[in-house]
């Protein structure tokens, strides 16, 4: 099994269109209701590359199997050393060490490009993700409860925070 991250490729929109629209429908990883399409896929993550924040792929065997990114936490000056980010791995690659390389990656590039804090903003009921984000020194920072709604029930949202050294 040969794992490989390497920046995002206009070849690898398909498949994390794939990622994402199975997480819209089936999880709430992410609170979005509509699945997306290739075109406004494609548009977010020019996006982040337009604006300098990174996208990288995880690649098994030649295949995308997951992506992670970064980019403003919130859109004012001072927040300029702060950044959200975003991990997701297909749901049939889960537990094989995939999702670990794509955050060690994305905290590297942070730390590369001077910035100081990144945030991880993660659905209570995704237990797995908050206790992942902790192997990786992240630090819950605040709930916010009831803050989505989706498959007919209120959602939590939990800040983490890690704080670059």
């Amino acid at each position: 099994m040969q794992i490989t991250i390497r920046p995002f490729k206009s070849d690898d929109i398909q498949a994390i269109l794939d990622i994402i629209n199975y997480n819209i429908l089936y999880s709430t990883a992410l609170y979005d209701y509509t699945v997306r399409t290739f075109e406004q896929q494609k548009n977010i993550l020019e996006e982040k590359i337009g604006k300098n924040f990174p996208v990288i792929v995880a690649e098994l065997n030649g295949i995308t199997v997951g992506f992670g990114m970064y980019s403003e936490f919130r859109f004012r000056e001072a927040y300029k050393f702060t950044v959200e980010h975003s991990v997701y791995v297909s749901e049939n690659h889960h537990g094989k060490g995939i999702g670990k390389l794509l955050l060690q990656d994305l905290i590297q590039l942070a730390k590369n490009h001077k910035l100081h804090t990144m945030i991880a903003v993660i659905d209570a009921e995704n237990q797995s993700s908050v206790e992942f984000h902790e192997k990786f020194g992240f630090k819950t920072v605040g709930i916010i409860k009831e803050s989505g709604y989706k498959f007919d029930r209120w959602l939590h949202s939990v800040f983490m925070q890690l704080i670059l050294e």
